[in-house]
């Protein structure tokens, strides 16, 4: 067990905790604070969101000793908060509740949204809320109790009380002032960070090893020799990747460029860079690249190994790849070996019917502007497994 010791909702609090309790098991059971609500305790549906120091975190996949010194608001601590009272008060007006199990991990969203002076701008405003589900009200209400908030507040010139933290919630590295706190709760605030707008790059690592690793073959109907040079220009490779797009004028050993992911409601673009080499003699090839997404703080490293060999007598090349990554972050749900491979399965059938058009003279179908639609693959995933399973029980072709 360790001691730990916490600000939650304004008093100090000392407690044990064995170092696999999650922060919001340490509430509910140890402090009886049952607002904050347990849901699929993966990270995914934001019931369990809380604050701590001022940034709301999910409390299901917090260790609570990661917390320790860090102060803690639950929605219990927002009773006297002016900014939830009205969020509270338009959840009613709006009808923006039903069973109300989301409603705590909600407004504690909803209210981090006013704090940082977001816009009252709809389609801003359902991106930002996409990581807290509700399975009752089709968000409709929601969307709607937030705006009118939002622009109520503008309307008043309320300033801004929060910025974009410095470094993880609960670990000690945010720097915190008490600006802008009320009596009702604890509400530290954290500085801006530099350029927080911008898009951080995750770091290349040529000597990276990737989690999980596996091979993918496709053959593509033309000679090793005109692939080969069609690879040899990262524009077209990219353009017959869905969701890819290009950021600058790349050069034939580096790239720039980002990938826009939707997995049901999660919308991630990955900005990032890749290392290219390439041996001619060979006609093989190695891609290290690296990307991160700000917005839900998802970041990815990968590799993908090739090789170019010639078949049908020539008339067909057969690309042999060995594809490794790592996931981390909210996506990382979706980062299991045998769901990544059949997903990219998918994704390579349709890489390899723009690159036949591509080699043929013909414009790709890939969609840079919707991006790459993962939630449509996992489900063909399921559905192909499905099929498979009952064609094992029944004995059906």
């Amino acid at each position: 067990m360790n001691q730990i010791s916490l600000t939650i909702n304004g008093k100090s609090v000392t407690g044990e905790a064995e170092p696999r309790t999650h922060l919001a098991d340490f509430l509910r059971e140890s402090r009886d604070l049952t607002g904050t609500h347990l849901g699929c305790e993966h990270g995914v549906c934001g019931a369990c969101t809380l604050l701590v120091d001022d940034v709301p975190i999910r409390s299901c996949i917090t260790f609570a000793v990661a917390c320790d010194g860090a102060s803690v608001t639950t929605i219990e601590g927002l009773d006297d908060d002016e900014m939830t009272r009205e969020l509270r008060e338009a959840f009613r007006r709006e009808h923006a509740l039903q069973c109300g199990y989301c409603t705590p991990g909600m407004l504690i969203s909803a209210r981090d949204l006013v704090a940082r002076g977001v816009s009252a701008d709809e389609n801003e405003i359902r991106i930002a809320m996409s990581g807290n589900l509700c399975r009752c009200t089709g968000y409709v209400g929601i969307i709607r109790a937030i705006k009118s908030v939002i622009a109520e507040r503008q309307g008043r010139r309320e300033v801004p009380t929060r910025s974009i933290p410095i470094g993880p919630a609960g670990s000690g590295h945010a720097v915190t002032s008490t600006r802008g706190a009320t009596s009702g709760s604890a509400r530290p605030v954290s500085q801006p960070r530099a350029a927080a707008s911008l898009p951080q790059k995750t770091p290349i690592d040529r000597a990276w090893t990737p989690q999980v690793s596996f091979e993918q073959n496709f053959v593509v109907r033309f000679p090793r020799q005109k692939v080969w040079d069609l690879f040899g220009s990262v524009q077209d490779v990219a353009a017959c990747l869905p969701g890819v797009s290009l950021v600058g004028e790349p050069t034939p050993e580096h790239v720039d460029g980002k990938m826009r992911v939707k997995v049901g409601p999660i919308v991630a673009e990955f900005h990032g860079e890749a290392a290219i080499e390439r041996d001619a003699g060979s006609y093989s090839g190695r891609i290290v690249g690296a990307g991160s997404d700000a917005r839900n703080s998802s970041a990815t490293r990968g590799m993908i190994s090739y090789r170019l060999l010639p078949v049908d007598d020539g008339r067909s090349t057969e690309v042999a790849m060995t594809i490794g990554y790592t996931l981390t972050g909210m996506l990382a749900q979706f980062g299991r070996g045998g769901v990544v491979q059949d997903v990219a399965s998918r994704l390579t059938a349709a890489f390899v019917h723009n690159l036949e058009a591509r080699l043929d003279g013909k414009a790709p179908a890939a969609t840079h502007d919707a991006g790459l639609d993962a939630g449509s693959l996992l489900l063909s995933v399921v559905a192909g497994r499905l099929k498979a399973l009952f064609r094992k029980v029944f004995g059906r072709s």
